[in-house]
């Protein structure tokens, strides 16, 4: 087992106060947005052995173990994160294999340097993603249903947002969501700045169920992503509670601490909330115009006290393990690596005791028993 020394990410939108309160330590006063565990390039966990990424290179195999290299390569397939949202994120969604496969492609054989700022396919990958709640936490997640979203414009009462709720009205479902998406992404800024300062202002005024929107609008003033993020659910987690990002997913992170993890992938396409590029035709080609629930995920029990976050893909697998004090230890031996995560309390694992924040490393098949008392997130692949 590899105790890790993480790297924070100090992203402009990060809490100064969160992930310190959670590691015990005094804030700096700068934002400290996310703390990344795995073996991403662009921030690798350390070990005593090296980098997490050199000391996979060096043996894929005794590492991540057979299966996992012959079913995902001689990588760590997944990014495990604590994500600590002080403002609202962008507003957002991912591709799917194969839109990245082809979006990756095109843009290599356009020459567009991957560090471009308009570069919307930096990898090949797809990233599906799980968020967790630590605290209270708030987002964005999938379109709500266009009706509803027709009358909760109406109840704001600014004339400019009549047209989109009379767009969303006038057509079926997924034709109503398009038009209105492209109407909003594509309307003269000036206007479009003037209807966002009058809706947050009538949003300030009647609280309740629209005040996140004036707080988004305070954030990102004159942003088209304001009337954008109200087409989707919102959605307030408990803490243990989860949601599942699948490709074309619209979303955004708004308050709240968490526990996410996803595919080893940095393909993002902005709708807004962001000062960063938006690329309106391709991201109207990726993004899925489906309303639904945001779905909810609890963890499902099983009988050796392991919760597991049931998502439909392989390349991550979450799961929580509340250890009571003077239980016997838990035996987490897999035949894939897994990383160990504390998050309350104090856990042994192995010969490590894990604090809040702490984390281990587990090679594949290496002998894995952990004891509390306290809360522990296994994230490991679904083979």
């Amino acid at each position: 087992m590899d105790r890790l020394d993480n790297t924070v990410r100090p992203y402009a939108w990060g809490s100064p106060s969160a992930i310190p309160h959670l590691l015990g330590v005094e804030p700096s006063g700068e934002p400290q947005a996310e703390m990344w565990m795995g073996a991403h390039p662009g921030a690798p966990s350390r070990t005593a052995r090296g980098a997490l990424v050199d000391v996979l290179a060096a043996g894929p195999e005794r590492e991540l173990g057979p299966a996992a290299v012959a079913r995902f390569g001689p990588r760590l397939p997944f990014l495990l994160k604590i994500l600590a949202a002080g403002a609202p994120l962008s507003l957002q969604v991912h591709p799917d294999l194969e839109q990245a496969r082809t979006g990756h492609a095109d843009e290599e054989e356009r020459g567009i340097p991957s560090d471009a700022p308009h570069r919307n396919y930096k990898d090949a990958n797809h990233k599906p993603e799980l968020i967790c709640a630590l605290t209270e936490f708030d987002g964005l997640c999938g379109f709500r249903d266009p009706l509803r979203t027709a009358a909760l414009l109406d109840r704001i009462g600014v004339d400019s947002l009549t047209p989109y709720a009379d767009l969303l009205r006038a057509r079926p479902e997924e034709a109503a969501l398009r038009e209105t998406l492209t109407a909003i992404l594509g309307a003269d800024r000036d206007d479009m700045a003037r209807t966002v300062a009058e809706t947050a202002a009538a949003c300030a005024r009647l609280g309740g169920d629209l005040a996140p929107y004036a707080d988004i609008a305070r954030h990102y003033p004159g942003d088209p992503g304001v009337l954008a993020a109200m087409l989707l659910n919102h959605v307030r987690l408990q803490p243990g509670e989860a949601l599942f990002l699948g490709a074309g997913i619209p979303h955004a992170y708004l308050s709240g601490l968490g526990v996410e993890i996803m595919a080893n992938s940095d393909n993002v396409l902005r709708c807004g909330l962001t000062p960063k590029h938006v690329d309106v035709p391709e991201l109207l080609r990726v993004v899925r115009f489906r309303a639904g629930d945001p779905g909810v995920l609890r963890p499902e029990a099983a009988p050796d006290g392991e919760e597991v976050y049931a998502t439909p893909i392989d390349e991550f697998r979450l799961s929580r393990y509340v250890l009571p004090e003077g239980a016997g230890p838990h035996d987490l031996t897999r035949d894939t690596a897994q990383i160990l995560l504390c998050t309350a309390g104090s856990v042994r694992a192995g010969e490590h005791d894990l604090t809040p924040g702490t984390s281990v490393f587990v090679p594949a098949g290496e002998k894995a028993e952990v004891s509390g008392p306290g809360t522990l997130f296994r994230a490991t692949v679904a083979l």
